[in-house]
């Protein structure tokens, strides 16, 4: 079984309350294949809502409580990051996931890379908080990149 950004998929649960619909994930849904899931919805975030980046690392930094995840106003949302990566790690357990497809970039999901925390649009070579959780526990991670339309 996969699991799969729920953005990817066609849901509008992005902070700006679109989606990122990728056909070929969608298919594997209509399969019955694949479950969706969204961590920073899991953990409390609304749609829409403000951006957030990683502030001080990547996100094992956040993991191991050097680094937070703040909005683009600076408020800190790192417990909502953190409890939707503990539940997104539940749900992979609970399914047995053979993948995880989780979104490029974003704080919570980017399995390569992420944005700066500087909130200018650059990105460096990290992982979110979600993806970070669930390397450490052995989850194959990969990004809607690493997947041909």
């Amino acid at each position: 079984m996969l699991i799969i950004s729920a953005c990817l998929v066609g849901e509008k649960v992005r902070y700006d309350g679109c989606h990122c619909l990728h056909q070929s994930l969608k298919r594997l849904m209509e399969e019955e294949k694949a479950v969706a899931a969204c961590p920073e919805l899991m953990g409390g975030c609304s749609v829409p809502r403000e951006p957030a980046e990683i502030i001080g690392g990547g996100g094992q930094d956040v993991l191991n409580g050097t680094a937070r995840v703040l909005t683009k106003s600076g408020e800190d949302v790192t417990d909502m990051y953190l409890m939707g990566a503990r539940l997104m790690l539940q749900k992979a357990q609970e399914v047995k996931a053979d993948l995880v497809i989780l979104k490029e970039n974003s704080p919570s999901c980017g399995s390569s890379y992420i944005y700066n925390g500087e909130f200018t649009g650059k990105k460096v070579a990290g992982n979110g908080v979600t993806a970070a959780l669930l390397k450490q526990h052995g989850f194959r991670v990969a990004a809607e990149t690493d997947v041909r339309e």
